[in-house]
């Protein structure tokens, strides 16, 4: 499991931005090869990021790519590019139908094929940004097995349904059900759109704890200010910790003494609890809540 609370878009076609963008406590980045860059500029921008992807050192950070639409020769350079490398995941943007993901994944079989890289070593990502990709959202979650997460893309997707984002977000709401439930459907991460106005802190809180309340995994971010504000919510609270702790010693506890069925305070632990004792104990530890012992019984777990 990778946490993916915070992705930070980084420009393409900036230097100096991408050489930095590890040196923040982001959990992923994601360097843009599409609308943060003109088209006069994609093919240097490519270049940079393919330079950055061989020769930069982004530690344990996960890094994808949001390529152009791979129907375009340009997106089919890019998918060229980036997967040479054995870098990166690809993020394909404006995703409508699984037949989207399906070619997407063609081609990058097809690189991988003729670079000689294991197929399916390449990961995916697909950004949701229509009305239509949102009533497709189920097929689209499982239309690959490379697919790591979905995402919302909220302007145009606001757009498409003829309106635009609100201080409330209310227009939202639909789309950011629909995708969370397909992928968790799916089995994959669901991560928020970015909230740009970067003024407005209060806002940004406000939206980043609508998310978390309904079951995100992450949100996409655009600028360093904005992580401390995501993680401080998708951390957990000390009580919440400890009856996860609780939950991972009964288990261990009833493992080593060959016990069948595992509880708590004379109540059963079945499965979705362990699942969020699992899903808290990794937030906690990502915010260096947990002891080195806290850490050695959920690794036991």
């Amino acid at each position: 499991m990778k946490l993916r609370r915070t992705m930070l878009f980084v420009p393409g076609n900036n230097p100096s931005l991408i050489r930095d963008a590890a040196i923040y406590n982001e959990d992923a980045i994601i360097l843009d090869l599409e609308d943060a860059v003109s088209i006069n500029e994609k093919d240097s921008a490519r270049f940079l990021v393919y330079q950055a992807l061989q020769s930069l050192d982004f530690r344990d950070k996960e890094v994808a790519v949001r390529i152009n639409d791979p129907k375009t020769p340009i997106g089919k350079m890019d998918l060229k590019a980036v997967v040479k490398t054995r870098k990166a995941v690809i993020r394909l943007p404006k995703s409508e139908c699984k037949e989207d993901i399906a070619e997407c994944a063609a081609i990058i079989e097809e690189i991988e094929r003729e670079n000689g890289i294991t197929v399916g070593t390449t990961r995916m990502m697909a950004a949701i940004e229509s009305a239509i990709g949102v009533l497709n959202a189920k097929e689209i979650a499982f239309a690959s097995p490379r697919l790591l997460s979905i995402a919302l893309g909220a302007e145009d997707y606001c757009a498409s349904i003829k309106t635009s984002r609100s201080a409330n977000g209310q227009e939202l709401l639909f789309a950011r059900c629909m995708i969370l439930q397909a992928a968790r459907a799916a089995g994959i991460d669901c991560i928020d759109t970015v909230f740009s106005d970067l003024k407005n802190d209060e806002g940004s809180i406000s939206e980043v704890e609508t998310i978390h309340q309904l079951g995100f995994d992450g949100k996409s971010i655009i600028h360093p200010k904005q992580i401390q504000m995501v993680h401080a919510v998708f951390t957990p609270g000390e009580a919440k910790v400890q009856k996860a702790m609780a939950v991972v010693r009964a288990i261990v506890d009833a493992r080593d003494k060959g016990l069948g069925v595992v509880s708590l305070n004379g109540k059963m632990i079945d499965r979705p609890v362990v699942l969020q004792a699992e899903r808290t104990l990794m937030l906690a530890s990502a915010a260096g809540l947990l002891s080195r012992e806290d850490k050695e019984y959920a690794r036991l777990a």
